[in-house]
């Protein structure tokens, strides 16, 4: 089968579920070099690019089914855009025969005057089908999962904000459907006669107001947030404000914005009847996504996640999801277990390698607060094992010899946690330090921020000890 999007939010998830049922899948990408890192060893990464229909022969050769699942909000043009991609895509899948065609696109009533964003969506479908070819298209409210880009708007609204100033469109009914129940839909498809293929509108079990997804979110994260109605801010200006308190780019904001002022709820019950899917309700599709976060946070290996160079400069750290990253690493002349050896050492008499008396400063300002301080210590000065504790640190894993990650039990407004991992070519290793903050609200942000100057001295003095004490155990030896 044939998967555009393989890169995007859907597309890319879609793409591991597709390999792990054992399905031959090919990706068109149009820069195949950075989706073939990503893929399994079977699945096939082929360039090709939707606006040249040229290129898209070769990627339908042997096609039974094609999953549609891009668009081109991000362009200024993106309407004709997104209608000559459909165009080649049909006319190109018409060509090589392929059986079916799976397509995500945007709730909204017909007999409405939508915004172009969602107009637009709804006219690749009916392009998509004017082929011949079966399309089964799903049309679906705002999709409720780490990194969807509504899902990361709301976010960044309510950490952000403790008292929103928010315009009318927050009072507009939307169906969010989860990440996972979108999936299964998706899924499901390729299991539904072509005879069934048609348009089917998806959405959670909940009809809520993008206000009542916001409390939810807040209720979740522990925040209290308020909100003050200003029926008199535009689209325009709308985004423009999106665009000073969000990550987002205005541009993108407003096309959200003019799509967020139309109800997007399912008005057809028709796929509930089609496929025996029961997608869940807002609540467990927020407390879903923040749990998944928090589990792919755990199974990062920031090695990959970052080049061995560290990210790209941020001032205040990169984010990943909610959490700043602060990561950075150094090559030293010995093998992993030497590396590792004052990694495993570090706090209670060893100390922190740098700048301790700032940490112990924190440990006194932390036991005014309520907190446990650096009374600890720790239980064995060389050797640690889950669940010991490292001063105001606890050791959440440990792989002897590779990596260690504590999680800070200072008080704090948010999490955070300090991970090191050394990999090795046998005679030298690269250790990888990375402090992560998970800040809770505008006072979690404020603390990351005020005190990352200092933090920059830390970290880097730190992770500079922990090489010159690793390089000193191989001249003792």
């Amino acid at each position: 089968m044939l998967l555009t999007g393989a890169t995007g939010y859907i597309g890319g998830r879609l793409l591991g579920l597709l390999e792990a049922e054992g399905h031959r899948v090919r990706c068109l990408a149009r820069r195949p070099e950075v989706l073939r890192r990503k893929v399994g060893p079977a699945t096939e990464v082929i360039a090709g690019d939707l606006l040249d229909r040229s290129s898209l022969d070769l990627a339908m050769v042997g096609v039974d089914a094609a999953y549609y699942l891009v668009h081109s909000m991000g362009s200024e043009s993106f309407e004709e855009a997104d209608v000559l991609a459909a165009r080649n895509f049909g006319e190109a899948a018409r060509s090589a025969g392929v059986q079916r065609i799976i397509y995500v696109g945007g709730l909204g009533s017909e007999q409405e005057a939508l915004s172009p964003h969602l107009r637009s969506r709804q006219e690749v479908g009916r392009v998509l089908r004017e082929y011949g070819v079966p399309v089964l298209e799903f049309r679906a409210s705002i999709v409720i999962g780490p990194g969807s880009l509504s899902f990361e708007m709301i976010r960044a609204l309510v950490e952000r904000l403790p008292i929103m100033i928010t315009p009318r469109w927050v009072s507009v009914m939307a169906q969010p459907i989860a990440i996972d129940d979108l999936l299964q839909y998706l899924l499901a498809a390729l299991r539904l006669p072509v005879s069934q293929y048609g348009v089917y509108e998806i959405g959670g079990a909940d009809r809520v107001s993008y206000a009542d997804i916001m409390r939810t979110y807040a209720r979740q994260r522990g925040l209290r947030r308020r909100m003050l109605s200003v029926p008199l801010l535009t689209p325009r200006l709308s985004s423009l404000w999106l665009g000073l308190v969000t990550p987002l780019y205005a541009r993108v904001g407003r096309k959200l914005v003019e799509s967020m002022i139309h109800p997007t709820v399912v008005q057809n019950s028709v796929a509930l009847a089609t496929f025996d899917i029961r997608p869940m309700g807002i609540e467990d599709a927020v407390r879903r996504a923040l749990a998944r976060e928090d589990q792919g946070f755990v199974e990062t290996r920031w090695s990959d996640a970052l080049s061995s160079a560290g990210a790209p400069p941020s001032w205040g750290g990169v984010r990943f999801g909610t959490r700043l990253v602060d990561s950075r690493a150094v090559t030293v002349s010995v093998p992993a277990a030497r590396a590792f050896a004052p990694i495993e050492a570090i706090g209670g008499k060893t100390g922190w390698y740098a700048l301790d008396v700032l940490w112990r400063l924190r440990a006194w300002l932390d036991l005014l607060v309520g907190g446990v301080g650096m009374r600890r210590g720790r239980p064995h000065p060389r050797h640690l094992h889950v669940g010991d504790a490292v001063d105001f640190w606890r050791v959440e894993s440990i792989e002897p010899g590779h990596r260690l990650r504590l999680a800070a039990e200072m008080k704090l407004p948010g999490r955070a946690w300090l991970e090191f991992e050394v990999t090795s070519d046998g005679l030298s290793s690269t250790i990888r330090q990375t402090a992560v903050f998970d800040p809770l609200g505008w006072r979690g942000l404020a603390y990351w921020y005020a005190l990352f100057p200092l933090h920059e001295a830390v970290f880097a003095g730190m992770l500079r000890g922990i090489a010159r004490a690793a390089s000193s155990v191989k001249e003792e030896a």
